[in-house]
């Protein structure tokens, strides 16, 4: 499966690596319609796009509005989409906390739900796909050991998470940052240098 990755991202050495030996395909903010027609020869080809719909990751550990770039990759390529849910990652490698790569013995649990016909609207079929999402997370949540008050455990389950709201004014706070950082086009100021990048 080819990931697509944000472009900024390659300006991280060990992840510029594994951009070129893996072809993950970069999505730049300002010229995105490359990486799209790129994933969609791809899918042509018989190959595996994996996106992430949410497009960053969610504090809330609870779906987030979804983007419509799979949805319309899907009708474009006349392909199915895949619904799918990785829960356990995010212990290991969590916003806002210590990361734990080495020795860390952390259950992962992949879940993958029926494949979504290409039909519809770009707007229905991100219905759809989120519905699918949603009920595949919950499950895969539900049946995940989860001690109560934990970071990384979603509120209704008893974690300690930021509730959706409070997900939502971090995440506003960070772009507010970002943008003060690097300004709307996402490049570094002078007298600025690019280690803030996350």
């Amino acid at each position: 499966m080819y990931f697509m990755i944000k472009a900024e991202m390659g300006d991280v050495k060990a992840v510029n690596y594994v951009i070129k030996r893996a072809r993950l395909i970069p999505v730049h903010r300002r010229t995105g319609h490359d990486a799209f027609d790129v994933a969609v020869r791809r899918l042509r080809e018989g190959e595996l796009i994996g996106m992430h719909p949410e497009a960053t990751i969610s504090r809330s550990f609870e779906l987030r509005e979804f983007k419509t770039g799979a949805a319309r990759m899907a009708l474009e390529a006349q392909e199915p989409i895949i619904p799918l849910i990785v829960w356990g990652a995010h212990r290991i490698w969590p916003k806002d906390h210590p990361k734990k790569v080495w020795r860390n013995k952390v259950p992962i649990t992949v879940a993958a739900g029926r494949p979504l016909a290409p039909q519809g609207t770009p707007a229905q079929l991100n219905v759809m796909l989120r519905s699918a999402m949603n009920e595949l997370l919950y499950r895969v949540q539900e049946e995940y050991p989860h001690p109560d008050g934990e970071y990384w455990v979603p509120r209704r389950l008893g974690g300690n998470a930021p509730n959706r709201e409070d997900s939502q004014a971090l995440r506003l706070a960070e772009l507010q940052e970002r943008i003060q950082r690097y300004g709307t086009d996402g490049v570094t100021r002078p007298g600025q240098t690019q280690s803030g990048l996350h």
